[in-house]
């Protein structure tokens, strides 16, 4: 999921505006992120396996009971990770992914939180909210865009609220949204491969996973951090965000 499904996410937020809507100035852009992207440390990983668990008041067996899973299994189910972009848009600024299995929620999103000003404009506000300005954009299901932003209620006083600009697709269009593979398979009729993963691709984002695969293997003999079935992984992922002020989005 890292290597293909969240690198793909990934390049595709942080690239810069290619020079042409084509294939190739697209994965263009695409590789130079990856290029740049610094070698993940384990520190700035933190990997999971569910173990028994509930939801919504429904008994859930980890991942050990399934059917044809060693019972001494080593297999990760949860992985998350905190990356850093070495270029000038992004130097500095954290990318934190994570993925797993038997989550409360299956939902594809990336969240942009945005920084807070040097000079707040309503700073001598009575009560400032804590989230910030976030662009919310929903991959699936439900797809969309959201932002997340503040305002100064209506009145004499000085109150900041949040408040939320909310665009699906289901709703904002007649007809039914073509599936994910829909569109792939016809891109490949059409012989588009903007949409497509290119070899060099391939290549810089297993340099960046491999290193980390080659670290648990050595470590394998360790226990894997466990979390309860239906919960959102294991507590030790929020230290990711150790100094950075943020937290996890809760969904």
């Amino acid at each position: 999921m890292v290597q293909n499904h969240l690198m793909q996410i990934l390049t595709l937020v942080a690239m810069e505006p290619p020079i042409a809507i084509d294939a190739k100035a697209i994965r263009d852009e695409k590789v130079k992120v990856l290029r740049a992207i610094a070698p993940p440390t384990p520190e700035a990983c933190v990997r999971g396996q569910y173990g028994p668990g509930s939801f919504a008041g429904h008994p859930m067996s980890g991942y050990r009971e399934e059917e044809g899973v060693a019972p001494d299994s080593t297999t990760e189910t949860f992985v998350a990770l905190r990356l850093m972009i070495d270029t000038w848009r992004w130097s500095g600024i954290p990318f934190f992914l994570r993925t797993g299995k038997r989550l409360p929620k299956r939902t594809t999103e990336v969240a942009i939180q945005f920084n807070q000003p040097p000079m707040a404009m309503f700073g001598d506000a009575e009560e400032f909210p804590e989230a910030g300005n976030l662009l919310i954009l929903r991959v699936q299901p439900d797809e969309g865009i959201s932002l997340s932003f503040d305002a100064k209620v209506p009145g004499m006083r000085l109150r900041i609220e949040p408040v939320k600009m909310d665009f699906r697709y289901g709703t904002s269009f007649s007809g039914a949204v073509p599936g994910a593979y829909e569109r792939l398979l016809l891109d490949a009729m059409l012989g588009d491969s903007a949409l497509f993963i290119r070899a060099d691709e391939v290549e810089y984002s297993w340099k960046l996973i491999t290193p980390l695969l080659e670290a648990w293997q050595e470590t394998s003999a360790t226990p894997l951090p466990s979390y309860e079935a239906g919960t959102w992984g294991p507590e030790l992922a929020d230290r990711l965000f150790d100094g950075v002020g943020r937290r996890w989005r809760q969904l």
